[in-house]
């Protein structure tokens, strides 16, 4: 009897997870189907090469918002991710022992309110401390606002990657004379490269589309514009502009440039993914 109710909780709780899980795929495979049928439309060579023309006539491109959206990913991945990476590694390997937890603790405990901040609060913040002194907005200010983003999950995702890695690992290495510094680069680094790597794409994604903090910070632009000290164009931003505006050619290059971005996010994480599998201690 006993068994009979447990295999039909196993059955009821399998199917539970099922419909939940065609619950949350089914909105995401509606959404990816509305912006692949709106942007294929929309997608031509003049979106990758031509500038934005002005409002009210047809035609014309985002090559510069495309270019400005590479150099903002690049500066934030570039600020983010080593910072994010070093406390994690703190968290995981270091901030234990000697009152050292406690303190580990706090930049836990602060990374999961930061996760939370709404993001236009983190772009106010980043305005009120670069933009204003700069008298300008900038692709540095908007680099800034992204690797502020990412930081947090960038911290720890990472965490959790160094603490799947198996302590024998560790005792091994140190049996055979290796310094704690030689075990964390050498074993534990290598051990969980992949799901570095994954952390960091993770973090990326999480500021690929966002829009609220580039608006205060690296605002827009509608020339090319490869100076960081300079206000930059980016594809969230263009989206949001274009999708507001009252021109049907418009919403057609918003809808490409979102099927765009997509595509960019997925190439990343391809290679980011192959990238992980090279060395990776099996």
């Amino acid at each position: 009897m006993n068994l009979r109710l447990r295999k039909n909780a196993n059955r009821l709780m399998l199917t539970l997870t099922g419909v939940c899980t065609l619950a949350v795929l089914i909105p995401l495979f509606l959404v990816l189907y509305y912006v692949v049928r709106q942007g294929a439309a929309g997608l031509n060579w003049a979106l990758f090469t031509r500038l934005p023309v002005p409002p009210g006539e047809s035609g014309g491109g985002m090559a510069n918002a495309i270019v400005g959206t590479l150099e903002l990913l690049a500066m934030a991945i570039v600020l983010g991710v080593p910072l994010g990476l070093s406390i994690g590694v703190y968290t995981a390997e270091l901030g234990n022992g000697r009152g050292l937890d406690k303190l580990a603790g706090a930049v836990r405990f602060s990374a999961d309110v930061l996760t939370g901040i709404p993001t236009i609060v983190t772009g106010l913040f980043v305005y009120a401390l670069v933009v204003v002194p700069m008298h300008r907005f900038s692709g540095i200010a908007g680099g800034i606002a992204l690797a502020l983003v990412m930081l947090p999950v960038m911290l720890r995702a990472s965490e959790e990657v160094l603490r799947m890695v198996p302590q024998s690992y560790r005792e091994a290495a140190m049996a055979l004379g290796a310094t704690r510094w030689r075990v964390l680069r050498d074993i534990v680094l290598r051990a969980a490269k992949p799901g570095l790597i994954s952390a960091a794409l993770l973090g990326v994604a999480r500021v690929a589309g966002e829009t609220a903090p580039l608006l205060l910070t690296a605002l827009n632009s509608s020339q090319w514009t490869l100076r960081p000290d300079q206000p930059m164009a980016s594809l969230t931003v263009g989206i949001f502009n274009y999708a507001l505006a009252p021109y049907d050619d418009w919403h057609r290059q918003a809808a490409a440039a979102a099927l765009t971005l997509i595509a960019m996010i997925i190439l990343l994480s391809l290679v980011a993914r192959a990238w992980g599998r090279i060395g990776e201690v099996r």
